[in-house]
């Protein structure tokens, strides 16, 4: 499972969506690969962890605390980044993320990406554009899930 080309999971992910090939070679650097076991949690919701997640391997469910029992309300898919929100403001953790399969995750501190601003301030540019259009979205897809879910409520729309 070690045999990852970091660069390439990079320049495949949502935060990597518009680096050269040059500058994943550069955010490779500052980002760790931590291995996942199947049953196991990566981070647990209200922890105090800044670390921004990218899925390269496996599956990682988002998991909620639902009346005291962890329910999934949201599947990664390899690429996709989580802990946008903790990353940038350093709030708690708002969900789990938990694996039932052996899983690969990149993960960035915000230490080591705050070394890159002097080297890489183009880079740090991009990587931060690319945290707001994933927050950007995840909120478009709450937004819709929450109009969907309303509508079936009030039965409106004449589709239910």
């Amino acid at each position: 499972m070690t045999d990852l080309n970091i660069p390439e999971a990079l320049a495949l992910s949502t935060l990597g969506a518009e680096l050269t090939p040059d500058e994943c070679q550069a955010l490779a650097g500052a980002v760790g690969v931590t291995p996942v076991p199947a049953g196991g949690t990566l981070v647990r919701e209200g922890e105090h962890r800044r670390t921004l997640f990218v899925l390269a391997r496996g599956k990682l469910n988002v998991c909620k605390n639902v009346h005291g029992s962890e329910e999934t309300v949201y599947q990664m898919r390899i690429g996709e980044c989580a802990g946008t929100r903790a990353f940038v403001d350093g709030s708690p953790r708002r969900a789990a993320l938990c694996t039932d399969v052996d899983s690969l995750v990149l993960t960035l501190e915000p230490e080591a990406f705050e070394e890159l601003i002097a080297s890489q301030p183009r880079l740090v540019y991009k990587i931060m554009r690319a945290i707001f259009r994933i927050t950007h979205s995840n909120l478009m897809r709450v937004n819709l899930e929450s109009a969907e879910m309303r509508n079936y409520m009030m039965k409106s729309g004449g589709r239910y």
